[in-house]
């Protein structure tokens, strides 16, 4: 992925108002418990599950394709981009001081590397169960608790639980085919979304059937060259954008693509980014995504 932007003097203007002495935690907040309001996350799955709790990060790493991929939930102006997820900016994360740094587990610095800097809480994807979404709404509620905000993640969790109940009303539609569900990575190559994939168990709710019924990985999804979308026959295909419109445009102007039985049959719709590895604020996304796809 492309390394973030940065503009120098807004960054060091952000940094200075950062350190600034004038931000305190929470009032009535207990001891031992960190300050959110300067919480660092390096991977966008904690971002997330921080959002959904009402707290903005100080600081999250690549921004840039932050809002290529996720889009949402939106990141104030004032959050600080320490670089990449792999490698962010170790003197600038010390520098800022989090009170927290948020990781994914297997993805990112190891936690070890971290220690000096601040201490840090990690997060599953997937635990081997190939239950995201489910494994998102225990990883809530750890973080709610390591806040100090439990509340919070009570209420989401119920908005969340109503707001699908709704959902699978609403889109009834849906049940009545098969639904394909890809991004391109390059001019030859799909990401496809299948089994143990966070969309995978909303559509399980959902009662929407998959129709990639291929192999996946640990993530729930399949790197496929573009060839292999022609087994799917009779489907629905939302294509999920992720600012790569000449990419798509160079594709759907090959003859391989235009003999895609989704292309052929007019079933292919084309959707803004949602992200593929979030949590529930995704899995929201995604359903009012699809509500909109074939309005």
């Amino acid at each position: 992925m492309l390394s973030s932007h940065h503009d120098p003097l807004r960054r060091r203007l952000l940094t200075a108002m950062a350190l600034s002495p004038l931000v305190f935690s929470l009032p009535g907040r207990s001891a031992g418990l960190p300050d959110i309001t300067r919480i660092a996350a390096l991977e966008w799955l904690p971002v997330e599950l921080l959002i959904a709790l009402g707290v903005m990060p100080l600081a999250v790493a690549d921004i840039h394709n932050y809002k290529l991929w996720v889009e949402e939930p939106k990141l104030a102006d004032s959050v600080i981009d320490v670089g990449q997820r792999t490698e962010p900016n170790l003197e600038l994360l010390q520098q800022l001081n989090p009170s927290l740094i948020l990781l994914s587990k297997g993805y990112g610095p190891a936690p070890q590397k971290l220690h000096p800097i601040g201490p840090t809480m990690e997060f599953s994807f997937n635990d081997g169960s190939g239950k995201p979404l489910t494994v998102a709404r225990n990883s809530l509620q750890q973080l709610a608790q390591r806040l100090g905000v439990e509340t919070r993640a009570v209420a989401h969790l119920q908005q969340f639980d109503a707001f699908l109940q709704d959902a699978r009303n609403r889109l009834q539609s849906y049940t009545q085919q098969p639904l394909l569900l890809f991004s391109l990575l390059d001019t030859r190559h799909a990401l496809v979304i299948g089994q143990a994939s966070l969309f995978q168990e909303v559509m399980d709710q959902l009662g929407i059937e998959n129709a990639w019924q291929g192999e996946t990985n640990f993530w729930g999804t399949a790197v496929v060259g573009i060839e292999r979308l022609a087994v799917v026959k009779h489907a629905r295909a939302i294509y999920l954008d992720h600012g790569n419109q000449g990419m798509m445009d160079t594709v759907s102007a090959t003859p391989l693509w235009q003999a895609l039985p989704f292309v052929r049959q007019n079933q292919l719709r084309q959707m803004p980014a949602v992200w593929f590895y979030g949590a529930t604020l995704s899995a929201m996304r995604f359903c009012r995504l699809l509500e909109q796809a074939y309005s």
